[in-house]
């Protein structure tokens, strides 16, 4: 099973507060000492669009030299991916949305221009090496024409696929997925011939379905998937749209899959990450925010830390 935290940036991005550089960054070598092998960190949007991330060039250059970690930077367009390669960045994510409304509010583009654009920016990241996941957001609907069609989101995965992309993240931007939802679009995507090594759900937990959707997927044999440090995160063009299916939630449900075997402390078994760490993780980021984070094992956490501090005093 393999998580793709998106916290530092997709979390960061819709969030009234600007968290600065140096927390940023601790919070990227905090992350990495966790045990995150794919993370998130910024965006190389213009910053008039997303000032949370104006820091794109920097946070990217000061990063942790952590060889066996893939840092991730989402980039619009071909000139967000000029800034992406200064920086010597190697691992790039495209974005556009399978509804036409949604992408025309998010990049003022349909998406026809969008597909072209993107195609563009996978075959210069491609020739120059690099790796290249591609999100397609609103996958399971549109907060503005409510359901997609599959058939679109089939066509869009194997154009970007077609294009050089190595791998589709399906986006719930609005969290109006249901399991059935997911195990029918699932199903569709690989008899059209898509392996599902190469498709990643990322799941909003608006409806409160975020991590049930993780569990159908699992069991049609995806093993991608997006999470986000207590849940943070949500969308500036998805009005709505609740924070992101929450990485503690998500390690804890994938530490016990095996209902014979004891969790192992500090280390799941499966994703291979410390939920101690990342809970720390939480608690810092909320404290960075100044505001209460929705994670349902966040929330857990936090209180289970506070028992144990008034029992040891």
């Amino acid at each position: 099973m393999r998580l793709f935290e998106v916290c530092l940036r997709d979390g960061l991005q819709n969030e009234a507060v600007v968290v600065p550089t140096e927390e940023k960054l601790a919070l990227a070598r905090a992350l990495v000492g966790a045990g995150f092998k794919d993370i998130e960190v910024t965006s190389f949007v213009r910053p008039r669009w997303v000032p949370q991330l104006a820091d794109a060039a920097e946070v990217v250059r000061e990063l942790p030299d952590a060889p066996d970690v893939r840092f991730w930077a989402l980039v619009p367009n071909a000139v967000g991916l000029d800034r992406a390669m200064e920086t010597g960045l190697r691992h790039i994510c495209t974005f556009m949305s399978s509804s036409e409304t949604h992408n025309l509010k998010n990049v003022n583009r349909t998406i026809k221009e969008s597909l072209a654009e993107t195609r563009k920016v996978i075959a210069a990241a491609k020739s120059d090496g690099m790796s290249v996941r591609s999100y397609l957001s609103t996958s399971f609907g549109s907060p503005y024409e409510g359901a997609v069609d599959p058939a679109r989101v089939e066509s869009l995965a194997l154009s970007l696929l077609e294009a050089g992309a190595d791998e589709i993240a399906l986006g719930d931007t609005t969290g109006m997925g249901h399991p059935a939802q997911v195990v029918t679009l699932v199903r569709r995507l690989v008899a059209a011939g898509i392996a599902k090594e190469r498709i990643a759900l990322h799941f909003h937990d608006t409806r409160g379905t975020a991590l049930v959707n993780v569990w159908a997927a699992w069991q049609e044999g995806i093993t991608t998937f997006d999470g986000s440090v207590s849940g943070v995160g949500g969308c500036p063009y998805a009005p709505g749209a609740a924070g992101n299916a929450c990485t503690q939630d998500l390690i804890h449900l994938f530490e016990r899959l095996d209902e014979r075997q004891e969790p192992t402390p500090g280390m799941g078994p499966v994703t291979g990450v410390d939920l101690d760490r990342v809970g720390e993780i939480g608690v810092r980021l909320e404290e960075a925010l100044g505001r209460p984070l929705p994670g349902r094992f966040h929330q857990y956490w936090k209180g289970h830390k506070q028992r144990r501090a008034q029992r040891s005093a």
